[in-house]
């Protein structure tokens, strides 16, 4: 089996991967970067030139943006049926959460964090349109199953549930009954209360 090593911190988005290499139950190593000189060193710039987690290297494969992250390792390891299979229906809906999240869902929540202003004037030129429509697009797929993609568990809902799950606790995205139930639910699977518990005790060491 090929090295898998993420470079992560405990208080960024490489919490979504950890979570994700612990559904997956797969061997990994982790390399924890500190914010500042380290994660802006030169050996770190040359796998990330942007300078931020996580990253994963894979044998010699590089790959950064969490969601590319997710779609990376759920096919590699695709036994482990992590997504759905590439000629079934849902793999268009997989994908399109999946991006759903990176973009639109990112965009609103970072736009109500910070005070950006959404619009009429302007909902045409942002990724997200209003923040009330992406609300309500995410609210109404949630309504209709049990997981984003349908019955089944994949990685669209470790990266999903992450970003619904941060916005609330963030006070980014009102606290909607399907945001809540959905969240409960996924954060009392196993591996992500495991992958929780690492994380956490990075924190005070």
């Amino acid at each position: 089996m090929k090295p898998l090593t993420l470079y992560t911190n405990p208080n960024s988005r490489g919490r979504i991967v950890r979570w994700l290499l612990e559904e997956l139950n797969v061997p990994y190593d982790i390399k924890v970067l500190q914010y500042g000189d380290e994660i802006k060193a030169a050996d770190y710039l040359a796998l990330n030139s942007m300078g931020k987690v996580p990253a994963i290297t894979h044998g010699e494969v590089v790959v950064t943006e969490t969601a590319a992250i997710c779609a990376y390792l759920a096919d590699q390891f695709a036994d482990r049926q992590l997504a759905p299979a590439l000629d079934s229906a849902e793999r268009g809906t997989y994908y399109r959460w999946l991006f759903f999240a990176a973009g639109p869902l990112e965009m609103a929540t970072s736009a109500k964090a910070f005070n950006w202003r959404l619009d009429a004037d302007n909902a045409q030129s942002v990724g997200c349109g209003l923040y009330q429509d992406t609300l309500n697009t995410l609210e109404s797929a949630l309504t209709q199953s049990l997981y984003i993609c349908g019955q089944q568990f994949t990685a669209a809902d470790v990266y999903v549930g992450s970003h619904i799950h941060w916005g609330l606790m963030f006070n980014t995205l009102e606290s909607r009954p399907a945001f809540t139930e959905y969240v409960q639910r996924l954060q009392a699977r196993k591996a992500a209360i495991r992958a929780n518990e690492l994380d956490d005790a990075l924190l005070t060491t």
